[in-house]
C-alpha cells in the first residue's frame, strides 16, 4: 500500500469516480500498470467498481479512506515542517 502511485490514485478518487482512461490521463501511469494498481486496491477493499456500458468506473469503497488519506498527508506535512525547523533553525 505504501506505493506512491497507489496513494496518488486514492487521492484522485477522492474527487469522485473515474474511469481507467481518466486516471491514466491524470496520473501518467501507463494503462497496463494502472490496471494492476487498481486491481490491487480493489482486492484490498479500498476501491470499488461500477460498470456502465463498456466503461468501468472506480471509486473509493469507503469515505473513511479519504479521511485516512487526509490524516496521512497532514502527518507527513507536519513531519517535514519539523525536519525543516531542525535543519534551518
Amino acid at each position: 500500500m505504501a506505493n506512491p502511485k497507489r496513494i496518488m490514485i486514492l487521492h484522485l478518487l477522492r474527487e469522485g469516480e473515474k474511469t481507467v482512461h481518466e486516471l491514466e490521463a491524470e496520473t501518467g501511469i501507463p494503462q497496463p500498470n494502472l490496471s494492476q494498481h487498481l486491481s490491487f486496491l480493489r482486492q484490498q477493499g479500498l476501491v470499488k467498481t461500477r460498470r456502465e456500458g463498456n466503461s468501468i468506473y472506480y471509486s473509493l469503497a469507503d469515505t473513511r479512506i479519504a479521511e485516512a488519506c487526509d490524516l496521512i498527508q497532514q502527518a507527513i506535512k507536519d513531519r517535514l515542517k519539523e525536519m525543516q525547523q531542525i535543519i534551518y533553525g
